[in-house]
């Protein structure tokens, strides 16, 4: 499982509490010991429960008890807790609680959208998009890695992805000359290609795509396009995007999609995680 930087963690921490937390020092009750617990109030995928450790370490507490990140979680089961100065459980308590939160929402969805997937007799990939939030993209993927989820790419560093968007930069050349210039640049690379029609997909099949992304399409679309394919070799890989979530995520992968492209994780509601907070 991948780990979010210390570096990160610093700034989510320094963002919250800058020149340290007023209300504790003015209270002045910042050496007394005491002890925090963070529980789900719903059942829920754990993720990111090791970063929110750490920032509570950061923070000067001592970790007691962890879930680890892709573990299922009952109503009231502990997801972390820690011990340590009253100063050191406020500091860390809120930027580990909205993380757990967060992560934990995304970690669910995912994990239901996976779940329908399997249920409909499909060992297609669930993969996620670039289009998390700025600036939240690791925490965002490694929660749709708690969830059973994968990355669809990282970036546009990472993969070779061509959209109409490109090709309309491209003059008159046809697709075939397009995508022989994109494997000549980049051999190592397969070769994906975005489409939104049925015969959109027969074009780019017949011009040599490794991938072809089917985009805001009906399943029997998908499921036309994966038919078309038969006896093809080598069979191109179908993705279906655009618009599919736990609701109808079993549709395309009955449908024959090899991968089930998705960002509505990231848009999930981050689930409530309760606080408690004793003395010694």
């Amino acid at each position: 499982m991948m780990t979010i930087s210390d570096d990160e963690l610093r700034c989510w921490l320094a963002e919250d509490v800058p020149y340290g937390d007023l209300t504790t020092r003015t209270l002045g009750i910042g050496d007394r010991e005491g002890s925090i617990r963070f529980e789900a109030r719903q059942p829920m995928v754990a993720a990111c429960t090791e970063e929110a450790g750490r920032i509570m370490s950061m923070a000067g507490a001592r970790v007691a008890a962890m879930a680890a990140s892709g573990t299922d979680v009952a109503a009231g089961g502990v997801l972390l807790a820690a011990e340590g100065t009253a100063a050191a459980l406020h500091t860390g308590w809120k930027v580990a609680q909205v993380l757990l939160e967060t992560a934990g929402g995304i970690a669910t969805s995912a994990r239901a959208i996976v779940a329908a997937v399997r249920g409909a007799g499909s060992q297609a990939a669930v993969s996620c998009t670039r289009k998390s939030l700025p600036g939240t993209r690791s925490l965002s993927v490694k929660a749709i890695l708690c969830g059973g989820a994968v990355p669809h790419r990282l970036g546009l560093s990472e993969t070779v992805l061509l959209f109409r968007q490109h090709r309309v930069f491209c003059a008159d050349e046809p697709l075939a000359a397009t995508i022989v210039r994109l494997r000549a640049g980049v051999p190592e690379h397969k070769t994906v290609v975005e489409v939104e029609t049925f015969e959109e997909a027969v074009a780019v099949i017949e011009a040599g795509a490794d991938v072809v992304q089917i985009d805001k399409a009906a399943a029997d679309v998908v499921a036309r396009v994966c038919r078309h394919c038969d006896g093809r070799l080598p069979r191109p890989v179908i993705a279906a995007a655009g618009g599919i979530n736990a609701a109808n995520a079993a549709d395309y992968a009955r449908a024959g999609a090899h991968s089930i492209v998705t960002s509505a994780p990231y848009t999930a509601k981050p689930l409530d995680v309760k606080v408690r907070m004793r003395p010694a």
